[in-house]
């Protein structure tokens, strides 16, 4: 964990979307626009509210060198609520001249009003992430995407004659209706586009989401018959990872690639352990004073809205991450870092936890053995097979 002084990343939650994905299991929503305006007010509320209650030891003019709008869909806010909300985020905080600032887009959602103030705000909106999911219409259409691959290639094009030439571009390998061949263009349009980063995701099956809760019971509604099997999955991030490798974007954490140099700073402040502050509906943050804590916002937009209402901040206290919890984290999350983590790194992570070092050795050696982990002068990194097991491997490492 970084020192008080360190930068903070935010990370400014959006729960709005204009439809929602049947693979989606994020806290999000389709609300009617007239609620976009009042959200936001609620944003600044909790912001200003936040550094009220931390005062000048905690957050209040700490230093800022990301930000990170998700969603949902923060490109459906009006214009002027996003000017509010980093209005109100500048009276508390100071943003660094080279700050980071990144704003999740769904395609087609970049009116000319909001492409025209995204490089005008301050600190300007220098990186944008787009929703793409596929270059296959026959594949966004079966889960509920509202764009097409001519949208994507429109989006991009205004993005760079406005200024932001840094995007990154999400795909999912595993959508109903994906072939090899498929998937194949897909990458090799993406690739086309030339984005500094991208992200790819496997299909998740869980019932959080409605197309996953049709997998699993063996339906065939939102398409669930066409979705490729487990095995076509893995193939498909495997191809991932060699085609986008050899296109000058390797894989630097196990869903992103990027060009060197281009790696998301505020994603990164998640898999080191930097502080962030979450604001918004279901966000969480990671702070460092005056002691190691993480808080979670409430899931639903009524439980962070009444609150906020009533003037108080929508969550209780923060939970101290004990030692032993800060060793768990170090490990899950510094694995999935194609880096992976130096042996000395670890002994040091663990020495605060009595007894920890030596319960961890044998779990090591079973992870190495069955060809899931390896070790190279003193690092050890995922397999290819240890990325696609990867949840399976982080199990072993937490009590």
């Amino acid at each position: 964990m970084a020192t008080a002084t360190a930068p903070l990343g935010i990370y400014l939650a959006v729960p709005f979307c204009r439809s929602k994905c049947s693979f989606c299991n994020f806290a999000s929503q389709v609300y009617a626009p007239g609620i976009y305006a009042e959200y936001a007010a609620l944003l600044a509320r909790e912001i200003a509210l936040t550094a009220a209650a931390t005062g000048s030891g905690g957050c209040d003019r700490r230093r800022v060198d990301t930000i990170y709008w998700g969603g949902g869909t923060p490109s459906l806010l009006p214009p002027p609520a996003l000017a509010a909300i980093l209005g109100v985020l500048g009276e508390h905080f100071q943003f660094e001249p080279d700050c980071e600032h990144t704003m999740e887009v769904a395609p087609g959602t970049l009116t000319p009003e909001l492409l025209d103030l995204l490089p005008r705000l301050t600190p300007p909106v220098n990186r944008v992430s787009l929703g793409v999911q596929s270059f296959q219409d026959e594949e966004t259409r079966a889960v509920g995407r509202l764009h097409r691959r001519s949208t994507v290639v429109d989006d991009i094009a205004r993005l760079r004659a406005a200024g932001i030439a840094n995007f990154n571009l999400d795909l999912i390998a595993g959508l109903p209706h994906q072939t090899p061949a498929s998937w194949r263009e897909s990458l090799g349009l993406a690739l086309e586009q030339e984005p500094p980063h991208l992200s790819v995701y496997m299909l998740e099956v869980d019932d959080d989401s409605r197309l996953g809760h049709e997998l699993l019971a063996g339906g065939v509604r939102y398409h669930a018959h066409h979705v490729p099997d487990d095995e076509a999955i893995a193939d498909a991030y495997e191809l991932a990872w060699e085609r986008l490798a050899a296109a000058g974007r390797p894989g630097y954490e196990i869903s992103n690639f990027a060009q060197p140099g281009a790696e998301s700073r505020h994603n990164l402040k998640y898999w080191t352990r930097r502080p962030y502050l979450g604001f918004g509906v279901d966000a969480h943050s990671l702070v460092d004073a005056p002691l190691p804590a993480r808080y979670a916002n409430p899931d639903t937009l009524a439980a962070f809205s009444e609150p906020l209402r009533q003037g108080r901040l929508p969550r209780g206290a923060a939970a101290p991450v004990s030692a032993r919890a800060a060793a768990e984290e170090f490990l899950f999350l510094g694995l999935r870092l194609a880096r992976g983590l130096d042996r000395e790194a670890i002994a040091a992570a663990a020495a605060p936890v009595p007894g920890y070092a030596e319960w961890l050795e044998p779990r090591f050696q079973a992870q190495l053995a069955a060809g899931l982990l390896e070790e190279h002068e003193g690092r050890i990194v995922l397999t290819p097979r240890g990325r696609l097991l990867s949840n399976r491997v982080f199990a072993e490492f937490l009590a």
